[in-house]
C-alpha cells in the first residue's frame, strides 16, 4: 500500500513538473524561475475554474494530475462560481495574480498557461472548457 501511494504521488509530482516546464519552456525560462510558472499556473487555473460552471470545473479538474488539482481547487468556492469575465477584466485579474514583468504581458501568460493546459487534457475536455469561456478569453488560445 504505501509502495503504491509513494508511486501515484511520485507520478502526479513528474507530471506537474512536466506541465510548469512547458511553461518554462514557452518562455524559455530556466528551471530556477519555477516561482513564475507555478505563479501563471496557479493564476490561470483559479481564473479558469472560477469562470466555469460547477460540474464543467469538476470535469475538467477530474484530467489533471492530482498535485495540480489541488492547485486548481485550493480555496474554491462552488457558491461563487460561474463569475462572468470578459477579455479585458480577465486580463486585469491575471496580472492581479501573477506581478511578474514578462515579454507579451498578461495576454501571453493566458496564452502560454492556455496552451500547456490544452495538452494535458483531452480534446474533447478541452473544447467543453473552451466553450464555457467568453469567445474573446477563448481565442487568446494559442
Amino acid at each position: 500500500m504505501a509502495e503504491q501511494l509513494h508511486s501515484a504521488f511520485e507520478s502526479s509530482l513528474d507530471k506537474t513538473n512536466l506541465i510548469l516546464k512547458d511553461i518554462e519552456q514557452a518562455y524559455g525560462w530556466p528551471k530556477a524561475q519555477r516561482n513564475q510558472s507555478y505563479a501563471a499556473l496557479r493564476t490561470v487555473l483559479h481564473l479558469l475554474r472560477d469562470r466555469m460552471p460547477v460540474q464543467e470545473s469538476a470535469e475538467f479538474a477530474a484530467q489533471l494530475p492530482v498535485l495540480v488539482r489541488g492547485i486548481y481547487f485550493d480555496g474554491w468556492q462552488p457558491e461563487n462560481v460561474p463569475i462572468k469575465l470578459n477579455r479585458d477584466d480577465f486580463l486585469y485579474e491575471v496580472r492581479q495574480g501573477f506581478p511578474y514583468d514578462v515579454q507579451g504581458g498578461p495576454q501571453r501568460v493566458v496564452q502560454v498557461v492556455l496552451d500547456t493546459l490544452r495538452r494535458h487534457v483531452t480534446q474533447g475536455e478541452w473544447d467543453d472548457v473552451l466553450a464555457t469561456m467568453p469567445a474573446d478569453v477563448a481565442r487568446m488560445t494559442a
